[in-house]
């Protein structure tokens, strides 16, 4: 029943008291208790750690760890992991990874990994004399955070850049300190907020102190300091590419010059329009975010950076690109991908840190193309489908079982129904007919 009044200190609550509470809300409260802590590890020191992954923790929400065979990217095999609820993904990812294991397998590069962050303040100067004294603040910068960066240098990592905006035609007398970074195999949130923290305090100390700047610019406001999750510098390519007349198994009833023309138009149209372009990319995601959510990484930020790239150039368009020439088909993915091989929940979750075994312990480079493949395997599976057979016939298919759980179909049942739509479109309808009728 829905609860109207305001709960306070809830986070201080023990875990059984806060499901006692929480079942208030349910009409069949115990079954609910009972529910949720079915859900809870046998092993309570693993329980224990999920708890901690995140606050006012009451049970563990189960998604299916699944994997990709024969993933070949640049003439190596991987068993690609995916955590996803949706079963057509995994397929789709692996009908793929086997058909381009034929033509030569994916190809992939990383082009950089500039990672990002900002300094936002309010300021009464101009631009011209902060950058004169950008020099000596280059060096309190980075004097003024070794303690932060020590072992992030001896990895190969660091700042590898400043350089201040000036914003103040869009807001008065907001200027922003740019910093790049290279964070190696971390993904770097942290060691980068760090950093941009003790950046904006050197940077009032400094114009403070110096006897350069008049009273009316020696004060500045700190606005905020974070790191940006659009890292379009931060940038991988994964492909395929093959003889067009090689496509000849796309189909059984399309010939490979006209699969090719029919996958190139459709690519176009979702360069074209706005309203494809979301669904095209959604598709890329599917196959992005199941091996980043496997892999312990931050799926909601690499969704964001991707979309905001999809429109870098003032529309929101397709992020892949296809070329048909001289007598070639090749199909090509850019996108940037912030990932991290150490930190955060890469080596903390069991299952993480098992994906990441799974692929061999990559650097984050290398994770970034296996990810950026998966994301160009899903899509190419989608848009396969999409100008052959369309796209419900092996979806729904894929989703079956899922009718038939709804239904509460037994196992003989559902035997029965797998052979029975072998070769039959699946709707919810359909099945829930076909049910009624073998149960009388």
């Amino acid at each position: 029943m829905f609860q109207n009044n305001t709960i306070k200190g809830f986070s201080k609550l023990s875990k059984e008291e806060k499901l006692e509470l929480v079942s208030n809300y349910f009409n069949d409260s115990n079954t609910a208790i009972d529910e949720l802590k079915e859900f809870w590890h046998p092993d309570q020191r693993k329980q224990k750690l999920f708890d901690e992954f995140s606050e006012n923790t009451l049970s563990n929400f189960f998604f299916p760890f699944g994997v990709a065979p024969n993933m070949t990217i640049n003439g190596k095999n991987y068993m690609v992991p995916m955590v996803i609820e949706e079963s057509s993904v995994v397929a789709a990812a692996s009908s793929s990874a086997k058909y381009w294991a034929e033509r030569g397998g994916f190809k992939a590069k990383i082009i950089s990994t500039e990672k990002i962050g900002q300094v936002h303040f309010l300021w009464n100067g101009a631009l011209e004399k902060l950058n004169k004294h950008l020099p000596a603040l280059k060096e309190e910068f980075i004097s003024g955070t070794k303690q932060i960066t020590a072992r992030m240098e001896e990895r190969g990592g660091g700042i590898s850049g400043f350089e201040f905006l000036d914003f103040t035609s869009e807001l008065d007398h907001y200027f922003q300190l740019k910093v790049t970074f290279e964070t190696k195999d971390s993904m770097g949130a942290n060691f980068i907020n760090s950093c941009l923290e003790e950046f904006a305090q050197i940077l009032k100390n400094y114009l403070l102190s110096n006897p350069e700047f008049s009273s009316g610019e020696k004060e500045c406001t700190i606005i905020m300091s974070i790191l940006s999750n659009y890292t379009p510098n931060c940038l991988v390519e994964a492909s395929v590419e093959c003889e067009i007349p090689r496509l000849k198994n796309a189909d059984i009833n399309m010939e490979a010059e006209e699969f090719a023309s029919k996958f190139e138009k459709a690519v176009r149209i979702a360069q074209i329009d706005t309203f494809r372009a979301t669904t095209h990319n959604k598709g890329i995601f599917n196959g992005i975010d199941a091996v980043v959510l496997a892999t312990g990484n931050d799926f909601r930020a690499i969704e964001a950076c991707g979309h905001t790239y999809a429109a870098r150039n003032g529309k929101y368009r397709s992020l892949t690109d296809i070329s048909l020439e001289n007598g070639k088909f090749k199909y090509t993915l850019r996108i940037p991908l912030a990932l991290g091989t150490v930190g955060g929940l890469t080596k903390l979750h069991p299952l993480a840190k098992r994906s990441l075994e799974l692929l061999g312990n990559p650097n984050s480079e290398e994770l970034m193309m296996i990810v950026a493949v998966a994301g160009l395997a899903n899509n190419f599976g989608a848009i396969k489908s999409l100008v052959t057979k369309g796209i419900q016939q092996g979806h729904m298919k894929m989703h079956l079982f899922n009718i038939l759980n709804q239904y509460h179909a037994n196992e003989v049942e559902k035997s029965q129904a797998v052979e029975y739509f072998q070769d039959k479109k699946v709707s919810v309808k359909k099945v829930s007919d076909y049910l009624a009728s073998i149960r009388g």
